[in-house]
C-alpha cells in the first residue's frame, strides 16, 4: 500500500528559509486596517444597479450599440426619464 503524500508543502522551520520579499509580492498582499481585511478594487456604490435580460428589437439595439459607448447608461438615462424618476445623486 502507498503512503499518502502531503497536500500542502512544509512550513519553514528556518527564518533564512522564507522567500524575498519583492515589489510584486506588496502588490499582491491583502491589506488591513486593524484586524479588518480591506478589499481591493472599486468601492462599493451606494445604490446598486440590477443585471436584467430584454429583449429588444434588432435595429433598436443595433442602434443603440452605434452611438456609442455608454449606450447602455443611456437607456437607464431614458427609461429614467420616461418614468418622471429623480436622477442619481
Amino acid at each position: 500500500m502507498t503512503a499518502k503524500k502531503r497536500s500542502t508543502p512544509n512550513t519553514w522551520n528556518d527564518p533564512d528559509d522564507a522567500p524575498e520579499l519583492t515589489e510584486a509580492f506588496f502588490k499582491t498582499a491583502d491589506v488591513y486596517a486593524g484586524t479588518e481585511l480591506k478589499s481591493r478594487g472599486r468601492p462599493k456604490a451606494a445604490t446598486t444597479k440590477q443585471a436584467v435580460k430584454i429583449r429588444l428589437d434588432a435595429d433598436v439595439l443595433s442602434a443603440l450599440r452605434a452611438s456609442g459607448e455608454g449606450w447602455q447608461t443611456r437607456i437607464n438615462e431614458t427609461l429614467r426619464a420616461s418614468l418622471h424618476l429623480a436622477g442619481r445623486v
